[in-house]
């Protein structure tokens, strides 16, 4: 798990979008305008410590936030 504290701007902003509903990382890219590939990389990241979970190929929904516990 990532800690509140190791969380950069993209990833705080990746999280804000999850709190919304499931995202696809273009829509993602779009939404926040880090690049496709960055945008990836942070969702790969969250889903990789547990934060993230991908339901489908290339859709992403919030599993629990560390800005808060849930």
């Amino acid at each position: 798990m990532i800690d509140a504290d190791d969380l950069g701007p993209a990833d705080r902003a990746m999280l804000d979008l999850l709190h919304e509903g499931r995202v696809t990382a273009p829509y993602a890219a779009d939404e926040t305008d880090y690049s496709l590939q960055y945008t990836r990389d942070v969702l790969g990241r969250l889903v990789e410590h547990g934060h993230a979970r991908k339901v489908y190929e290339g859709l992403y929904e919030l599993v629990s936030d560390p800005r808060d516990g849930t």
